[in-house]
Parts: structure tokens; sequence; C-alpha cells
């Protein structure tokens, strides 16, 4: 039977041929069911991969359990069998580890960062990568440590991390280069050409194309992988605005013998890229025709990423031409493609033109544009800052590794000492005298190392520090001033065509809270913490202003329940101010998201606890699958302050019900009763 090679960022490791050899014998029977000479049938092998791992368990002896979970782990992963891949993979791990065998570690590192890969998820693969770079690293296999740092180049210029991604790929070229490896460089080059046209650099990326040609030329210089540099030549001249370069450059795909059956989606790439430079210089003769023959194309290998693409190009040719009916159909067909294939940049262009089409629903595509582009904003930069974490960790690997060889050698460095002195000590019948300045050494030693630790703690402090501080700024930013931006901005919305006295005082009112949030930021930015809690000089006043202030920027009614009969301004400014953002950050995810109708806050203080619920009547949502996003991590911090919990009960369709318990004693003053 046959399988498939990996892709290059693929696992395609080599196979330990001498072992294999030594294993096959009869009486290995696990080795016999790894064998693919043993199996006749795919469906066959799969039998004896499931026989093989039943055996594996059962075997005593680590470094075999090594070897053959790592194996399990391969194919599991070639036959994209998740579930048993995960498992075998987990086992592999586990015993390659324990018994220090590095470069099989390093491998199952690989196939992991390889499944994730596949699955889309980042920064574990990312994670992978890197631990198994690290370890090829330290083997000093440079073949290995290339190909892994150009994978973790590649899920960096996914997630827009080109510096980073850059200089990755360049590190990857210096360990090619001297293996005359090259096919990996003009991988290499290909990449670091995508990066600089991203980044706009569209010079930088023609030469790195050239370069890239270059070596594929030494590998075969007929090799289909041309086809692709061509039409990413011609990609680079369009954004220079270079359409008869660009076509040109196209045509070097197009005409290539029975390019439209050998390579198909090259051809089609390259056709919709050609039909769209000549509509750039003002030739519409045949552009339809030829980005109706690529959708076909599309169509029939079943592409939906690429109809997104094609659909979108013929919907802004048809409103070139001021076809707006057709525009729109093709719009939002596309639309609907870059959806179901999860193409977010796709949509992003696909909303813009929409609002040029349908100037009607403009504002709703506009929203819904600013909306999606945010969110992949926030989601890029949390994975740009797990890499940089990762990185980081990398570099105190290193670190840590250059101290404990120091650490190695001064050891030995003192062994040596201490056999010096005793043989002198016996040389010399002066052991008194040897002995005292033993111990002077070492007491200065230990004197040195008290010195470091203590410098080392400081410096673990000051950084403790700094991330605490920047933390607080975060919730205070995130709850406090986004929160009220929020509703002034609804409401100005409003009131912006509005121009009666009413109107006017609302907005004058609305300015003065601008000020106030003004004086806000000045306040944190100085780092006046205690200023800001004394703002709160009414507890209850603030409460209610601030659902005042919801009622009027939303299309919700709150109601607040509360004891009238205890003093809520005898709780401490640090436990006001945390209960106030709690409250606004839940108010401000009522409107986003519940599309509630109606609120209510309740305060209530039942024996040593202080009880807060926030509850409405809008669509809810499937708690156990609901995400967290940083509002919901600052509540979290803010409640591991106050030693507070919080939980949330939401049912889809049956509203959303938030409850804080907070520990602490509040004294009731009650209300004598009348004669």
């Amino acid at each position: 039977m046959l399988f498939s090679l990996c892709i290059l960022n693929g696992c395609s490791y080599p196979v330990d041929s001498n072992n294999k050899q030594e294993n096959s014998q009869p009486t290995d029977s696990v080795q016999f069911y790894l064998s693919e000479e043993n199996s006749y049938s795919n469906a066959e092998f799969k039998r004896n991969l499931a026989k093989a791992y039943a055996l594996a368990k059962n075997v005593k002896k680590d470094s075999l359990k090594s070897k053959y979970f790592s194996e399990l782990s391969y194919y599991y992963l070639s036959e994209a069998d998740s579930t048993k891949f995960r498992k075998s993979n987990i086992l592999a791990l586990e015993y390659s580890r324990k018994i220090g065998d590095s470069a099989t570690l390093a491998n199952n590192h690989w196939d992991l960062a390889s499944f994730f890969d596949d699955y889309a998820v980042e920064d574990s693969a990312y994670y992978h990568y890197s631990a198994a770079e690290k370890i090829y690293r330290a083997l000093n296999d440079t073949y290995y440590s290339a190909r892994m740092l150009y994978n973790m180049a590649l899920i960096q210029s996914e997630i827009k991390d080109y510096i980073g991604s850059e200089i990755n790929t360049i590190k990857a070229i210096e360990l090619f280069e001297p293996l005359k490896k090259y096919e990996n460089l003009f991988h290499c080059y290909s990449n670091l050409g995508s990066l600089s046209n991203a980044l706009k650099e569209y010079d930088r990326a023609l030469e790195y194309y050239d370069e890239a040609l270059f070596y594929l030329d030494k590998v075969d210089p007929n090799s289909s992988a041309k086809l692709g540099a061509y039409n990413n030549i011609g990609v680079v001249y369009q954004q220079m605005g270079l359409h008869k370069e660009a076509m040109e450059s196209f045509n070097k795909v197009i005409s290539v013998d029975s390019i439209k059956i050998k390579n198909t989606r090259n051809y089609a790439t390259a056709i919709s890229n050609y039909a769209l430079s000549q509509s750039k210089l003002g030739d519409s003769s045949g552009v339809l025709d030829k980005l109706t023959e690529v959708l076909h194309v599309r169509d029939s290998l079943n592409d939906i990423r690429g109809l997104a693409v094609i659909q979108y190009q013929i919907a802004d040719h048809y409103l070139s031409l001021g076809d707006s009916t057709k525009a729109l159909e093709f719009a939002l067909r596309g639309k609907e493609n870059a959806v179901q294939s999860s193409s977010n940049l796709r949509i992003l262009e696909l909303l813009a033109l929409l609002g040029k089409i349908d100037p009607k629903n403009a504002t709703s595509y506009t929203h819904e544009y600013i909306k999606l582009n945010d969110s992949l904003i926030h989601e890029e930069r949390t994975l740009q800052n797990k890499f940089t974490r990762i990185r980081f960790e990398t570099d105190q690997f290193i670190e840590q590794n250059v101290l404990l060889a120091r650490q190695r050698q001064l050891w030995i460095g003192i062994a040596v000492g201490i056999l010096a002195v005793a043989a002198l000590l016996l040389l010399m019948f002066n052991q008194l005298r040897k002995n005292q300045k033993l111990r002077f050494e070492q007491a200065q030693q230990k004197a040195n190392q008290e010195i470091f630790n203590l410098l080392l703690a400081q410096n673990t402090k000051m950084e403790q520090g700094k991330q605490l501080e920047k933390k607080r700024v975060s919730e205070e930013l995130h709850d406090g001033i986004l929160g009220q931006m929020l509703g002034i901005r609804l409401i100005l919305t409003g009131l912006n065509n509005k121009t009666d006295d009413t109107s006017v005082l609302k907005r004058a009112e609305l300015l003065k809270k601008l000020q106030n949030l003004e004086e806000e930021i000045r306040t944190i930015s100085h780092e006046l913490s205690r200023a800001s809690e004394e703002k709160i000089h009414n507890f209850i006043v603030s409460v209610k202003e601030l659902l005042q202030t919801v009622e009027d920027s939303s299309d919700m009614t709150c109601e607040f329940k509360y004891d009238h009969n205890i003093d809520w301004d005898q709780l401490t400014a640090d436990l006001k101010i945390n209960i106030y953002r709690i409250v606004q950050e839940n108010l401000q995810n009522c409107i986003k998201h519940s599309r509630a109708t109606q609120v209510v806050v309740a305060f209530e203080h039942e024996g040593n606890q202080l009880n807060i619920t926030i509850s409405d009547n809008g669509v809810g949502f499937n708690a156990k699958k609901g995400k967290r996003g940083i509002g919901l991590k600052n509540i979290k911090s803010r409640l591991e302050k106050l030693n507070g919990t919080y939980s949330i009960n939401s049912q889809v369709g049956n509203g959303t019900k938030v409850m804080v318990t907070i520990p602490h004693q509040l004294i009731k003053h009650v209300t004598p009763q009348s004669a």
C-alpha cells in the first residue's frame, strides 16, 4: 500500500531502517503489525495498527515503548486518525522523555505540531515546532533545525507577525545554504517574497522571488512550483500598478502546454489575475468570459475559498460596469462562500464591496466589517503575544543551558582544586593551613551566591510589580473608560440628527461626561488610584447613575434593588470601586450581546456575604461553550483580590443571570417601628 508524502512543513523525518530490520523478526509481533509490507490493503493496515497499539501497551521495556508509540503516532497522523494519534503521541512523548531519547522526542513534537497545524491551532503548532527546533539544535542537527524554523515562520506569517516570520526564515536560510538544500531555499525565499509583498516592499519582494526561482532551477528547471512563483510575481506587479508586467507574468502560466488539465488551480488563478489586470488597463473585452470560466473551474473543483475570490472579482467587475444588481448577487454569494471557508480576509473585502454596491445597507455592512476586523486584530495580537512568550521561554532555555554548563565547569574546577589541595597537604604536611584556606574559599563562594540570589529576587519582584501595574491599568481602561464611552457613543448616535433644546442639553451633559472621562484617564496615567476611588462619594447614587446611563444609551429598562437599611458607603473604597466595575462590565455585556429589554441589578447581604445579582431577559447562551473574553477575565481578577466568586447561569432563549458573592460583614441600621 502507498502513503502520501507529507508536505514541507509536515512530519517527513526518516524512519531508522536499521532498527526496522533489527526488530522485524517474527518474534516481534508489534513490529510485524507496524510493517507496511505485512498489510495488503489500507483497511488491513488500520487493523494491524490497532493490534500493534494493544501489544505495545503491554511491553515492559521503556525504550521499546518509546519506539513503538512514536511509529504509531506517525502512522496515525498519516492516516488522519486524530483520536488514536493523540493517544499514541502522548505515550510517545512520555516514554521518549523518560528514557532521554532526544531525537525521538523531537520527532514526536514535530508530529504534534503538524497535527495542530492541520487543524489551524497556530499557537500550539508553533510551540511544538519550537520545542522540536530546540532539541534538534542541541543535537547539532542543522537540517531539521532549519526545517522547524521555516515551519514556525509560516505560522507567524499566517497571523501577520511578518517581522518574526522574516527573522526565522532568514535563520533557516543561513542553515540551509551550507547544506545546499536548494528546494528548501526556494520555499524560504518564496516566503520572504510573500512577507515583503504584505509589508508593501514590492521591489524587495521581486528580488526574493527571483532568488527563489534561481534555487528552484538548480533542482528542477521544469518544476510546476514555478507556476505559483509566476502568479506571486504577477500579484506584486499588480500591487505596484504595473499591470502590463503583471499580465506578462500571468501569461507565463497560461501559455504552459496543457496547463488547464495538468495544473487546473494555477491556471484558474492566473486567468482571474490576468483578467483583473486587463480590466485595470481599461480593456474590458473578454474579461467577463475569463472570470466566468474561472468560476466554473473553481466550482468543478469544489474550491469554496477560490469561489469566494472569483465571485468577489466578478462582483467588482459588474460594479465597474454600473450593473449593481449583478454585482450584489455575486457579492452576496461570495460572502456566503467566504464564511463557509472561514476566509476572514475575503469576508472583509466583500463587506467593503457590499457597502459600495448597496448604499441603503452600507451602515449594516460597515458595522459587521468593524466588528469582524476588531475581532481579527484582537486574535492576531493574542497569538503574537503567545509567540513572543514562547520565544522568550526559548531564550531563557538557552541561557539556563549556558548557566548549567558554566556551573558544571565551575564544580569540575572546584573538585580538581580540592584534589590538588589534598595532594599538596599530604606532600607538605600542612593540612591545617590548607583546610583554613579551603573554608575561606567556600565562605566567599557562599557569600557571592547569596548576593546573586538577592539580586535575582530583587529583579523578580520588580518585574512582578510591573506586571501587576500593567494588569491594573488594563482593567481600569477596559472596565471604566470603554464602558462609559460605549454608552456615550450610543446616545450621541441617537442625538446626531436632532436639534431640539432637549437634545442640545443632552449633548451638553454628554460633553461634561467626556470631560470626566478625560479626568479619569489623566488620573490613571498618573497612577492616582486614590483619587479615582474617592470619586465614588455616594455608592448607591453612583450605581443608580450608571443604570440611568445604560437606559439612556440602549433599549433596556434597568431596575435596581438593594437593602435600604444598610449604609453602603461603609464599604471600603477599594471594595466599592471593584463592585462598581463588575456591575459596569456585566451591563456592558448585556448591551453588546444579550439583546435584552430588561435588566435587574440586586444587592443583598446575607450572613457574612455580600451577594450581587445581574439578570436579564435576553437571548442567553450556552454557558458551557461560551468564550471568556477580557471582560470576564477582569471580573475574575477583581474577585480574586476580594476573595469572591462568581457564576453564570444562562440558557439559549432564557436570558442570563450572573451571581457574584463577596465575603464581607455589613452593619444594618434597622428602622424602629412606629407605636
